[in-house]
């Protein structure tokens, strides 16, 4: 578990490691590293691989919301039956229950801000359980997953001018 535990921590800095530059890394056979890769895939520790996108840096237009969402919980299943008919679209990056005062954040990506509007009018907002939404844009990024991609950066130094 211990081993586990390392192996995730270098494949969250950098997916692309191998195994045999992990068992380098960590001092430890290669052999074991891709072994224990393979059973936290199938056990689904690891869900996926995949890369941190600077958005502002690409060519394609997109705009992405953040929506609160407050529902009603169904009295057998409870939140879980309105996440999982709420993750089934594909606009849906991301899906969080919250505590406090609403239920779900919903992180989704659209073409543009008519399509996002029509996501939340004519989808989301139709589930027979959904209250409430309040649709937040994001404007800018400054961080993703533990990485500054759009921020000061502190090693430039400052032009002088007398």
């Amino acid at each position: 578990e211990k081993l586990k535990g390392k192996i995730l921590k270098l494949l969250s800095e950098d997916c692309r490691h191998s195994p045999e530059k992990i068992a380098l890394m960590l001092g430890a056979d290669a052999s074991q590293v891709k072994a224990a890769i393979e059973e936290m895939e199938k056990s689904g520790a690891i869900v996926k691989y995949s890369a941190i996108l600077n958005e502002d840096k690409l060519s394609e237009d997109r705009v992405e919301a953040l929506i609160e969402v407050k529902v009603t919980p169904q009295k057998s299943r409870g939140f879980d039956a309105i996440a999982e008919e709420i993750y089934r679209f594909p606009e849906v990056k991301s899906l969080f229950l919250m505590s406090g005062g609403f239920d779900f954040t919903v992180v989704i990506e659209g073409k543009n801000l008519k399509d996002v509007a029509l996501f939340v009018s004519e989808k989301l907002s139709a589930i027979e359980n959904v209250i409430s939404t309040a649709t937040h844009f994001i404007l800018k990024k400054y961080k993703l997953e533990g990485v500054i991609v759009n921020g000061y950066d502190s090693n430039k130094r400052i032009p002088f001018q007398p």
